[in-house]
């Protein structure tokens, strides 16, 4: 029984403890279970924190994110299309200025789209390539700040071949070395002693390296680094330079730059690099001149805006980071994002920084448009002084002297701030800097140029300040520079005048077309009198003009008034225009100070002497050296074939000592001069100064040109100017204790020295060729004189004349021609009236006679009375020769500013290959057929072999080659515009010329013009018609021919004079010409000479006229320069006993370019004036005119 209790009592226990663990369990598990849902609530209501402030945080990112995600959906799309046109962008456009990377890329896109590629249409590379932080700090580092500055950096450092910058203000060099700076970049240039030991180490290091001031053909021994002909060779990297092969470590960075504005380079050097041109910008010149001007004048502000720059760009970058941060950890996060604990510490932390960052980022903007607003009163000096700048550099292409560097350009520009009249008031200080500087530079620049563009510059600095003010018309402006170019007078309305030239009515039917100009031609019709009066006026710029036009038109539209009628007045025009416009003194240039030029100069500065001929510098060098006290340490050399070791010994010791070297003639000696170096090694003597002299050479070193204060070196002008100098020049005591004759022998040697200066004035009418007479000719001759009149009792006068005319002077002649002229002259000046009477007159003006005797003081004073310009009369020419020199002075400035305002050749788009391609086509049009050659041999029978038709055959030949090869030429310019051909170099010339209204020069091979394209192509078509109408009758020569027609001229006449010598059976060498100038009209000609010859038409006179009722030569009456000659008998006769008397022998020219351009000499009766009148006069017979 108990045992049974006992049992049960087990039994029961156990199952009460076994209830118990299971309750236990229970009770275990739900605690567990309650501890796990309290610990889901806890991490649900973490989580639910978590995202409510994950939601919180990025709740502002949303939209953006949203529009982001869709752009950048969209930009997905379109990459394969946008990658090709930036492919295209890096590889190819570096080498193009902002307008033709904008013309091509919009060709490309235009391209891509219609091949059904995606691509983004407004698709820019400088937002594609390039991160706004990084662009901030290339700014900072020296990269202008403008697009197409941005887009030379994303070339640079995205293009996989070495870059190849063209950088002539030095731009890349500055970026590049400050952003590679903390790799510890490397600069050298091939003429640098240790360079290839440079490049070495940089290979092997990984260093970056900049190879300077390169030309236009690389040094071969980078020739390895430009083909990256790597080799590996096992585990190791090299690379063979310098005939070794040298580990190569994948960091290198090799950069080129180059100084030249304009290189040539080689295709295989094009296809190893990437060339990129780094030329200044104007919009990133004028941000770095404002910041200049307000760091002088505001140095507060500006300085505010350089730390905001930096701030505002720190801030934006410290953005992006935390944005960037926060994008990574919820890529890369491993975990569900409301579990990653680094998001939420990083988002609480970004949302600190981020609304501190905000908030000093929305103060600093504001700040700094306030800034700016401040700055923005100081943006009119920037303009102006970044419109002045890139006049200054267009100079350049005038002469290759005329290189100016941007550095040096800044440091004037901080002169003129410094120097320039203070003012409380704002629009008075910025009128003050902008005044102050434009002088300084018109003054600083005018000692570099040579005379004849001084008024250039003025007009050029005067039309850049107007055209950026808006107050100036390029219509207006390009018709001032080419006049109007007519190819085809059939549709041209009459001319209603009798006075008036053609090609002045070419240029007034095509200003008409100008707007504001429409009903000029009704003007000459109703108003015809009033006009010629005008016309025919010495300074028809200071009258009014005729009827309401003197009212309607502004100083600038006046002068193209002057240019259509009175080309020779146009520097007159243009001269009183600069002083309305900036004032009297950017007509008067400074008088060259070589001292001032000294004291501006410093150690590293050269300076340099631009040479004309008969010029030498070295004797006022020496001068100011004396009154400097430099003297005992100045040293001159001059540069030639073995003195390199000497000049280079000379610098080395005036570096070191503090001396002056002067190296004559460096043009002589470019390539040494361009290799030297340590130039600027600060190291050298402050009193250091290398002087240096050269000729204009375009071969001369830009890295010395450019920092070059350059002073050029001319004769003074005129008989006054050379007379003056040369009896400054005179020892006082040998003057005066010299006997009365040679003091006025001498007078009259110094005379006929600076008459022949004087002529080269005239140009054609003065010379055929182009002489340096220089003063070791006066000194000759001088010299000449003294021994001879010691020597003889009696003045030798015809031993002096042949010494003096033919030896000395004569020695400079390569035109016989020429060397008549020197005769004339001597037989006047060198005669006994020049000793027996008093006041002896040396020209037809009367100020211009041999003074009375006395001291060289006394005939100093003399000079100084004489007219300060003397005119044309008084060394023999006639008041005209003034009105052709001065128009051709006109259309020389006009051509040259029309290079300067040219856009370029072909494909500069829109406008220009438009009016080319339909001036192409209106010639290809009007353009004549080639004459049949066969017909014309048949018609010759067996006479095809006579003279005359061998002459028609040669001129037929010389007709149809350049018809074909205009013909070929215009076709092939039409195609190269259309983009079916490439623009190859002859096209890009013939492109330039159409447009300039040039004829290209290979078109004239056979046959020189001076003309314009349009009087040139309708000389053409009527040379034509005379050839043909020869051919048509081909046995004998033309009724009456027209000379100027054929392509060689001496050619027929030699065929005329041979047809007669077989006609009468003489020898051609005993022939010879008569002429007789017929007083007929050319219409009374019906049939050829019977006595034998040719009737000879179409000839001009220059430089006088014909009196056709007497028949001999007179004076040309007022504005008359060339004096259409009446038909000539040529007629071949027996030279036997023939003599000439009252007769000048007048060269007959092919074309107003004299020199290689002889004819024929035909005589002609002198009439009341002598044959040296006329050769005085250059007066000549020419068979075409310039116009």
């Amino acid at each position: 029984m108990k045992q049974q209790i006992l049992a049960e009592a087990r039994a029961k226990l156990r199952e009460l403890s076994e209830m118990i663990a299971r309750l236990q369990k229970e009770y275990d598990e739900k605690v567990a279970q309650k501890d796990e849902l309290e610990r889901k609530s806890r991490m649900l209501q973490l989580k639910l924190e978590r995202a409510e402030a994950l939601i919180t945080g990025l709740s502002g990112e949303r939209e953006r994110w949203e529009v982001t995600v869709e752009r950048l959906d969209k930009e997905f799309d379109n990459l394969p299309g946008d990658c090709l046109i930036a492919t295209g962008f890096v590889a190819y456009l570096g080498p193009f200025v902002s307008e033709y990377r904008e013309a091509l890329m919009s060709d490309w896109f235009m391209e891509v789209y219609n091949e059904n590629v995606p691509v983004t249409m407004d698709l820019s590379m400088k937002y594609f390539l390039l991160d706004d932080a990084t662009l901030r700090d290339w700014n900072y580092m020296g990269l202008p700040d403008d697009n197409f500055s941005a887009e030379n950096g994303i070339i640079v450092v995205r293009a996989t071949r070495w870059p190849l910058a063209i950088d002539p203000q030095g731009q890349a060099l500055i970026w590049i070395s400050r952003m590679e700076e903390k790799n510890d970049i490397q600069i050298v240039d091939f003429g640098q002693p240790n360079y290839l030991k440079i490049m070495e180490t940089c290979l092997t290091e990984g260093k970056p390296v900049i190879v300077q001031n390169v030309g236009e053909v690389l040094d071969p021994s980078i020739a390895p680094i430009l083909d990256k002909a790597i080799v590996v060779i096992g585990s190791s990297t090299v690379i063979k330079f310098n005939e070794k092969m040298v580990p190569y470590n994948t960091n290198f960075k090799m950069y080129l730059t180059t100084k030249l504005g304009n290189p040539v380079y080689t295709p295989e050097t094009l296809t190893k690099t990437t060339m990129v041109n780094f030329a200044v910008k104007e919009q990133g010149l004028t941000a770095q001149l404002l910041g200049i001007v307000v760091r002088k004048e505001r140095p507060q502000l500006e300085q505010m805006k350089d730390t905001l720059v930096m701030t505002i760009a720190n801030n934006k970058k410290v953005l992006m980071d935390l944005e960037n941060d926060l994008l990574r950890i919820m890529y890369e996060s491993q975990v569900p994002l409301l579990e990653n604990e680094e998001l939420f510490v990083t988002l609480q932390t970004s949302q600190r920084t981020s609304l501190e960052v905000k908030e000093a980022l929305i103060t600093s903007q504001d700040t700094e448009k306030e800034i700016d607003t401040a700055r923005q009163g100081y943006v009119p000096v920037a303009i102006r002084a970044s419109v002045l700048f890139f006049a200054l550099n267009d100079l350049s292409r005038i002469d290759p002297m005329y290189q100016f560097s941007l550095d040096a350009y800044i440091d004037l520009f901080n002169y003129s701030i410094d120097r320039s009249p203070k003012s409380t008031e704002l629009e008075d200080r910025i009128n003050n800097l902008n005044e102050f500087h434009t002088y300084a530079l018109y003054k600083n620049t005018c000692r570099a140029l040579f005379e004849r563009h001084k008024l250039l510059l003025s007009f050029h600095i005067v039309s850049r300040i107007l055209f950026q003010m808006g107050k100036m018309s390029m219509h207006e402006y390009l018709f001032l520079l080419k006049g109007g170019v007519v190819l085809d007078r059939s549709e041209q309305p009459e001319n209603p005048t009798n006075w008036m030239p053609d090609e002045c009515w070419d240029n007034i039917t095509e200003l008409d077309k100008l707007p504001g100009f429409h009903g000029v031609i009704d003007s000459f019709e109703v108003f015809t009198k009033e006009w010629k009066e005008w016309y025919l006026n010495p300074e028809p710029e200071l009258q009014p003009l005729v009827g309401d036009w003197n009212d309607v038109c502004n100083d600038f539209q006046r002068i193209l008034f002057v240019r259509s009628l009175r080309v020779d007045r146009v520097s007159a025009c243009i001269t009183t225009f600069i002083i309305n416009v900036l004032g009297p003194r950017y007509v008067e240039p400074p008088v060259l100070d070589i001292k001032a030029a000294w004291e501006e100069s410093s150690w590293k500065t050269s300076l340099l002497f631009v040479l004309s001929p008969g010029v030498d510098p070295t004797a006022s060098l020496i001068q100011l050296a004396i009154d400097v006290k430099m003297f005992d340490k100045f040293q001159s050399l001059s540069l030639g074939q073995g003195q390199a070791p000497t000049a280079a010994r000379l610098m080395s010791q005036g570096m070191k000592e503090g001396g002056w070297v002067f190296l004559a003639n460096c043009h002589l000696a470019c390539i040494w001069l361009g290799s030297l170096r340590g130039l600027d090694n600060p190291r050298i003597h402050p009193r250091f100064r290398l002087w240096l002299s050269s000729m204009p050479d375009d071969k001369f070193p830009l890295n010395i040109l450019q920092r070059s204060i350059k002073m050029t070196t001319e004769p003074p002008q005129g008989l006054k100017g050379n007379m003056v100098r040369i009896f400054a020049n005179l020892n006082e005591d040998k003057f005066d204790e010299a006997t009365p004759k040679y003091r006025r022998l001498l007078y009259c040697v110094a005379f006929f020295h600076c008459t022949l200066i004087a002529r080269k004035r005239f140009r054609q009418l003065g010379y055929n060729a182009v002489y340096s007479f220089n003063d070791a000719d006066f000194d000759v001759s001088d010299n000449l004189l003294a021994n001879y009149l010691d020597e003889y009792e009696e003045v030798p006068w015809d031993a002096l004349r042949y010494l003096f005319a033919i030896i000395n002077y004569g020695g400079h002649i390569t035109d016989d021609w020429d060397k008549r002229v020197l005769v004339a002259y001597i037989n006047q000046f060198f005669c006994e009236e020049a000793l027996d009477t008093p006041f002896y007159r040396l020209s037809s003006i009367p100020s211009y006679h041999i003074p009375r005797d006395g001291s060289l003081e006394s005939y100093r004073d003399f000079l100084d009375l004489l007219p300060p310009s003397e005119r044309a009369e008084s060394i023999g020419q006639h008041a005209s020769a003034d009105v052709a020199t001065l128009a051709q002075d006109a259309l020389i400035m006009c051509s040259t500013l029309f290079a300067l305002a040219s856009t370029g050749g072909g494909g500069a788009g829109g406008g220009e290959d438009q009016k080319v391609d339909e001036l192409a086509q209106e010639m290809l049009t009007k353009l004549p057929n080639k004459i049949d050659v066969e017909t014309t041999e048949k018609m010759m029978g067996p006479e095809i072999v006579m003279p005359m038709c061998v002459s028609l055959l040669q001129e037929i030949g010389y007709y149809n080659v350049l018809i074909s090869t205009i013909t070929a030429g215009l076709k092939e310019l039409r195609r190269a515009i259309e983009g079916l051909v490439v623009m190859s170099d002859m096209l890009e010339i013939m492109y330039s010329c159409i447009f300039e209204g040039r004829v290209p020069e290979f078109w004239q091979k056979a046959r020189p013009s001076m003309k314009p394209l349009g009087s040139w192509c309708r000389e053409l078509y009527l040379r034509g018609a005379h050839v043909a109408a020869w051919a048509n009758a081909p046995r004998a020569p033309p009724t009456l021919c027209w000379l100027p027609a054929l392509v060689a001229p001496t050619g027929f006449l030699t065929a005329v004079m041979q047809t007669t010598a077989r006609g009468e059976g003489w020898p051609i060498d005993s022939l010879c010409w008569e002429f007789t100038v017929m007083p007929l009209e050319e219409s009374s000609f019906v049939r050829p000479p019977r006595d034998g010859g040719v009737y000879i038409r179409g000839q001009y006179l220059e430089g006088a006229s014909w009196f056709k009722k007497e028949g001999y030569l007179q004076e040309p009456l007022p504005m008359q320069l060339v004096f259409p000659m009446s038909p000539i008998h040529f007629k071949p006769i027996r030279a036997t006993g023939r003599r000439l008397r009252n007769r000048y022998v007048c060269p007959c020219y092919y074309y107003p370019l004299r020199k290689g351009a002889f004819v024929v000499a035909v005589d002609l009766p002198s009439g009341k004036e002598s044959s040296d009148f006329w050769v005085k006069r250059g007066t000549a017979l020419l068979c075409t005119l310039a116009s």
